[in-house]
């Protein structure tokens, strides 16, 4: 699973339809850059590549009235909207990925139901508890001289990270069950970045009413 693909997915399906340097501009907006290892040429190349699997429809257009070079624009086609969704549930599922994939799907939660997106907060807890469980069958860092040693000190880094994972995702879900943020069919979702608006790289209209309205204009 790739974080670059969910990402370049979600930007598509925010505008409805995007060239490679509307993708860019949305998700440096968001800082993926910060917290992923996105770069110009993998959006690029990430457009081209779903291109080819048929998840994006490239759309030709003619050169700029100002003179620039002409851009291709893509938009998700059906196969491309389900492999959003089924990204975005495995990614915030799983408990044992990187931070940059999560963290794609984190930013893209609000796409889903509010109680769907619970469930699969809960699953991930649940991964993580089993995982921990499987860990500590080999002994911890109190159970004595030489068990299990200084090894211990590798189970004690991951037993800390875990826990404190688990926390932190026991308070999203509770902040989520208590009305936190709008979900998916909840009405108008908020800008979810500072500064959403008319001069935001990803344009004024969230991704529902780009597709009552039909795909945007260049």
């Amino acid at each position: 699973m790739s974080a670059i693909r969910l990402l370049v997915l979600g930007a598509v399906r925010r505008h409805g339809r995007a060239h490679g340097y509307q993708v860019r501009g949305d998700l440096e907006h968001r800082g993926a850059r910060a917290w992923s290892r996105t770069r110009p040429g993998s959006v690029y190349h990430a457009l081209r590549q779903m291109a080819k699997e048929e998840l994006l429809h490239a759309h030709d257009r003619a050169p700029s009235t100002a003179g620039g070079p002409p851009r291709t624009e893509y938009e998700l086609t059906a196969a491309g909207r389900e492999e959003y969704v089924a990204l975005l549930r495995a990614a915030l599922a799983r408990y044992d990925q990187g931070p940059d994939l999560f963290g794609a799907a984190l930013g893209s939660v609000v796409d889903l139901p509010r109680d769907e997106a619970v469930a699969l907060l809960e699953e991930r807890m649940r991964g993580l508890q089993e995982w921990r469980s499987r860990v500590t069958a080999y002994g911890t860092p109190g159970d004595g001289p030489g068990r299990p040693g200084h090894l211990g000190e590798v189970v004690n880094m991951w037993l800390h990270s875990a826990d404190g994972d688990a926390a932190w995702t026991r308070g999203l879900i509770e902040r989520i069950e208590g009305g936190a943020y709008v979900f998916a069919g909840e009405g108008e979702p908020s800008a979810g970045v500072p500064g959403a608006g008319p001069g935001h790289p990803s344009g004024t209209k969230d991704a529902a009413s780009q597709e009552k309205a039909g795909p945007a204009g260049g």
